[in-house]
């Protein structure tokens, strides 16, 4: 690609990433209007805000079906295809399965040139075959602004199926990937971030989840999330539910090189503060219930590390305590080599999240 072509995406965005999600607090009040499902066979639909919905199939298997896509947070075009499409198939490993059919989704400006739509599907293209998945189509659109993105088919069998709001008390936590692709990402648009910082976000974004995914075979998994653009605070969220508290070691949390730098310097991202507006009330260092998310004992830039909104993040796991040092080993020697204990699961408390 030459730099003509290189440099047309993110002039052409005023958001990027899993940054650019509407809100979970908006999402649930429009959820909750919508009718139940009557469907049986629907055994995960949205009313737990799960990864993705999962159908029963038949007697043993189900199918996984979901959808992802957001503007660029890059501007090389193909980098750009492979985040989106990492990002897009992660859900169907958040829920333990296996992908088998992915559908390009493509919103492109008429006036932009098509070698860089070129270049997008093609990274994509490059995925969907690590994830050892068909590309089947797909649908495209011109907009105002360039998105990609995939709608993924997966499969898995019923009674391994994970869901995010299952964590048994005693569990460990693990966090499989670094946080502050956000923080990083900011400090990109702002010019202001080091080739090292970037190369590193990049390669986590780039990274499936698939290796990690397939490490949790054997092991006594009870439940697992992606964490995407509402930062590790909104899935710990989403998984304690509301029947666990979950106990996070604010001091084991892995993050990229320079990210805790560049949010002290305040290169941070609206979506970051939606985050930590949302969970007001919801979680406490002090155990307090009906205030905002108490972190005044951590520095700033753990706190935003906290809400940063992740693109293609890592695994968030609940792993019974005596497997979760093997299986953190097992992560490592497969390729996440930040993958860490970052706190435990306990009984259902005052409040769902405490920091230790």
């Amino acid at each position: 690609m030459n730099s003509k072509l290189s440099s047309s995406l993110l002039s052409n965005c005023t958001s990027g990433g899993c940054g650019a999600k509407i809100e979970s607090a908006a999402l649930a009040g429009l959820l909750a209007s919508l009718p139940p499902t009557a469907d049986k066979n629907l055994l995960v639909g949205f009313d737990t805000s799960d990864d993705a919905a999962v159908y029963q199939l038949d007697g043993e298997r189900s199918l996984i079906f979901t959808v992802d896509f957001f503007p660029p947070m890059v501007d090389d075009p193909r980098t750009f295809g492979r985040i989106a499409a990492a990002n897009a198939l992660s859900d169907v490993w958040a829920m333990g399965g296996r992908a088998l059919l992915a559908l390009n989704l493509v919103c492109f400006p008429e006036a932009m040139d098509k070698r860089v739509l070129a270049e997008i599907i093609a990274g994509g293209a490059e995925k969907i075959a690590e994830a050892g998945a068909a590309l089947g189509g797909g649908h495209s659109i011109y907009d105002r602004e360039p998105k990609y993105g995939l709608a993924v088919t997966g499969i898995a069998e019923t009674a391994k199926v994970l869901r995010n709001n299952t964590p048994a008390a005693g569990d460990k936590l693990i966090l499989t990937k670094p946080l502050g692709t956000g923080i990083v990402m900011a400090a990109l648009r702002a010019g202001m971030a080091g080739e090292d910082a970037v190369r590193a976000a990049v390669a986590s974004m780039e990274r499936l989840n698939r290796y990690a995914c397939e490490s949790m075979a054997g092991f006594a998994v009870s439940a697992c999330t992606d964490i995407t653009g509402f930062g590790l605070i909104g899935h710990a969220l989403e998984m304690a539910g509301s029947s666990a508290t979950l106990a996070l070691d604010a001091a084991a949390l892995p993050y990229i090189p320079h990210a805790a730098a560049y949010a002290d310097e305040y290169l941070l991202t609206a979506a970051g503060q939606r985050n930590r507006n949302r969970v007001a009330g919801a979680a406490s260092a002090e155990g307090t219930p009906g205030q905002s998310v108490d972190v005044s004992r951590l520095p700033f830039a753990v706190q935003e590390l906290l809400f940063d909104p992740q693109t293609s993040g890592g695994l968030l796991i609940a792993v019974a305590a005596r497997e979760a040092d093997a299986l953190v080993s097992r992560i490592r020697e497969g390729g996440d080599s930040a993958a860490a204990i970052i706190g435990e699961v306990l009984p259902r408390a005052e409040v769902p999240i405490v920091f230790v």
